[in-house]
């Protein structure tokens, strides 16, 4: 299926031009379709290293590229039964999607509450999953980390401002967060907060802290007149403990670089100190995904590096992403979000292949995220009114 255009009761936003740089539909949608990109350029790839994927494609990969076994990947391990490669989205668009039809149907703010009542029902519900070539239940797909979301609220009946303390704790809760940034577009500060309280059932820890802050990062690219360097203040200005640390470090090596080449090996080193999965993303180390204030998930801090290696400009910055190896699905969905939110396009030509072999419409969660954004602010400035009125009443000011 190829993305649809706007219909007339949703007319498509103007053209942006340098004169007129991108308003809020459009950032929206290159964030939503550039992390869906993103995400289906790096998931043939993810898990091996910058080495082995230039030995694998013939030098670096520079657009959409097939599964890493071929025609084997039905079977080949550790990949089985995923079919990554060709265009295919992974569980961060799935989740990222998810997330936002609970806007949809709360059309406010979201809580941990939120999720138990309106994200764990959409991860049972059946949809067409991209990697499994069928239609199955979400829950099907998703990594651990996220199924425990299902275990702990469907099951278990936590409290979901509390279910998130002993799960693994990686990038499962930041990948999906470009929605809340963009539903607080201009307002990192409250971007943060709010993914902080929606990731509270998924994840504790340096996991959660992530989410807040990939979340923020989305919300300052949105900021008219944005630049890379000022969402990585922005991002620096939130962030705690191990995750300031970690980004302070990798974006002061990106500062040095504009080529993702010399970049690859210089930012593993930088970020390396912070990760707890170890050399073998494969085979993590004892003390990985462990709650700690000193740690760092990798994926944000080198995504947010790519970004200044790249300039904030999509393709250089996503490209980047995805040679770097590793989780770079993950890392790749969060540069692309925060790339697009900027303003920068995303390639037409990768963006239908994504859509055509994923059999999604890319397009239609961002026009349903632009209307639910315009109604939370509405309601924010009416709750802002309320609020001045009460306090100039009660301070004798009026």
């Amino acid at each position: 299926m190829t993305p649809t255009t706007a219909t007339a009761a949703e007319p498509a936003p103007a053209p942006s031009t340098p004169q007129s740089p991108p308003g809020l539909d459009e950032r929206i949608t290159r964030a939503l379709v550039g992390a869906a990109v993103g995400d289906a350029l790096g998931g043939p790839v993810e898990g091996w290293t910058p080495e082995q994927i230039a030995e694998r494609h013939g030098g670096r990969v520079t657009g959409i590229v097939g599964p890493w076994h071929g025609e084997d990947w039905r079977t080949a391990r550790p990949i089985a039964p995923y079919h990554k490669g060709g265009g295919h989205v992974t569980d961060d668009t799935l989740m990222t999607h998810a997330l936002v039809r609970v806007y949809d149907r709360v059309r406010d703010h979201l809580d941990a509450y939120a999720v138990a009542d309106h994200l764990v029902p959409d991860l049972l519900s059946p949809r067409w999953i991209p990697e499994l070539e069928a239609e199955a239940l979400p829950l099907q797909r998703i990594f651990l980390a996220e199924k425990w979301i299902v275990a702990r609220l469907h099951y278990g009946h936590v409290d979901p401002r509390e279910a998130g303390a002993g799960n693994i704790v990686n990038c499962g809760a930041a990948m999906y967060m470009a929605p809340v940034g963009l539903v607080n577009a201009g307002h990192p500060e409250a971007a943060y907060a709010e993914a902080l309280e929606i990731a509270a059932p998924h994840q504790s820890s340096y996991g959660r802290e992530a989410a807040g802050v990939f979340a923020a990062a989305v919300a300052a690219a949105c900021h008219p007149g944005a630049t890379p360097d000022a969402v990585i203040d922005a991002a620096l200005a939130l962030a705690k403990d191990g995750t300031r640390s970690a980004i302070e470090e990798v974006c002061e090596v990106a500062s040095h670089h504009d080529d993702f080449e010399a970049a690859l090996a210089p930012l593993r080193a930088a970020v390396e100190p912070f990760d707890t999965v170890g050399p073998d993303y494969r085979s993590p180390s004892l003390g990985a995904r462990r709650p700690s204030r000193l740690h760092a998930i990798e994926e944000l801090p080198i995504a947010l590096g790519m970004l200044l290696v790249g300039g904030g400009d999509y393709r250089r910055t996503v490209l980047g992403s995805v040679n770097y190896g590793r989780d770079c699905d993950s890392i790749a969905t969060m540069s692309g979000a925060i790339a697009g939110a900027l303003g920068s396009e995303v390639p037409a030509d990768w963006a239908t292949t994504v859509a055509e072999a994923s059999r999604l419409d890319l397009h239609a969660p961002a026009r349903t995220l632009a209307r639910v954004a315009r109604e939370v602010f509405a309601r924010d400035l009416e709750r802002r009114r309320s609020h001045e009125e009460a306090f100039a009443t009660l301070a004798g000011t009026r």
